[in-house]
């Protein structure tokens, strides 16, 4: 692998979850070992935030204008519905916790930056779930844009509240779409009437939400549940097109775009769409072609076979960490750094 050795990959980002124990151990542990090849730094999404967005369901039950739906369980459990006698206007959301969880974990961010765990220039990185993913797998369809409407609006709250308090030039904003890429690839069912255009609309929208100063990217994603995707990817054509929507829609800087690659996906032609990428200026492009399982040197594979399309991006994994084993932790940031030189 000398040609991988000669021109490697340059920073590593991390998708969001982490499984230690609390957001100091992320912190330290990742510093430790990664640091000086990250620009941002998640908190991990410790404790019960572990597994993406299943914290939110029963918050979600908990809405008095909400009631289970009489029909067939979804796969994620019962679905619900607005009542009869409810209008979308009447929907009240409590607190998500997005925003409380993320000022929390700058405090910690904060401190160990001061004492030098923390690099001085990496910011802190809060990882935020599209509506579209929340409100999609939990509302029976009829109801579902009413629903995000509302969501998208509580969740937009906690994010203005995180802006008043974390500072601008100290963070970076992701978000998260998966579930999009289940309704692209025909998986799931979808009230929205052009999925494409639509799913697009949602994330320029999003993006130009967070204010210039903050930094905002999209990590894109096909799944890992059981370090399985909901449906295997044929290549990279989906997640360009959606890339190359929002960057040309987006009004402000997008500076990060990540993208999954399966891991036995080592062939010219799961990357050959990579090569239309028409990403701005200056958008990071992050591939998530770590892996564990086959280490250092399966990992090159897929890094000497994604230059042959693209020639310049940081290393990732697919997804977020926090369906692996604590004890794997190390092991894997080990890989990150084993491929990837510092920024």
């Amino acid at each position: 692998m000398a040609d991988a050795v000669a021109n490697r990959p340059r920073g590593v980002h991390l998708v969001g979850s982490v499984p230690l124990a609390d957001s100091e151990a992320v912190f330290r542990e990742v510093s430790a070992r990664v640091g000086d090849r990250l620009r941002r730094l998640p908190d991990g999404e410790t404790g019960i935030r572990t597994n993406w967005i299943q914290w939110q369901f029963p918050l979600l039950l908990e809405v008095p204008e909400f009631e289970s739906a009489d029909e067939r369980p979804g796969p994620f459990g019962a679905r619900l519905q607005l009542r009869e006698d409810v209008t979308a206007e009447q929907i009240r959301f409590p607190e998500l916790g997005y925003r409380a969880a993320a000022i929390e974990s700058y405090d910690v961010f904060s401190r160990l930056k001061r004492e030098g765990v923390i690099g001085a220039a990496v910011r802190f990185q809060v990882c935020l779930p599209t509506p579209l993913a929340v409100i999609h797998i939990r509302f029976i369809p009829r109801d579902q844009e009413e629903v995000e409407q509302a969501y998208e609006q509580q969740l937009l709250e906690e994010l203005d509240g995180m802006l008043d308090v974390i500072p601008h030039d100290e963070l970076a904003v992701q978000w998260d779409t998966a579930v999009e890429f289940a309704i692209l690839e025909g998986l799931l069912h979808s009230f929205l009437s052009d999925p494409v255009a639509d799913i697009i609309e949602r994330l320029v929208r999003l993006g130009n939400r967070v204010p210039v100063g903050v930094e905002t990217g999209y990590h894109l994603c096909y799944g890992d549940v059981e370090h399985q995707h909901f449906v295997e990817p044929a290549d990279t054509t989906k997640v360009v097109a959606v890339a190359n929507g929002v960057c040309a829609g987006v009004e402000r800087s997008v500076n990060w775009m990540h993208m999954p690659v399966p891991r036995g996906r080592n062939d010219d032609g799961y990357f050959a769409p990579l090569s239309d990428l028409q990403l701005q200026a200056e958008t990071e492009l992050y591939l998530g072609l770590v892996h564990l399982t086959d280490g250092v040197d399966g990992t090159e594979e897929r890094i000497a076979a994604a230059r042959r399309a693209v020639p310049e991006f940081g290393v990732a994994t697919e997804c977020g960490f926090g369906r692996r084993p604590a004890e794997t932790i190390p092991a894997l940031l080990d890989v990150h750094a084993g491929v990837a030189d510092p920024l």
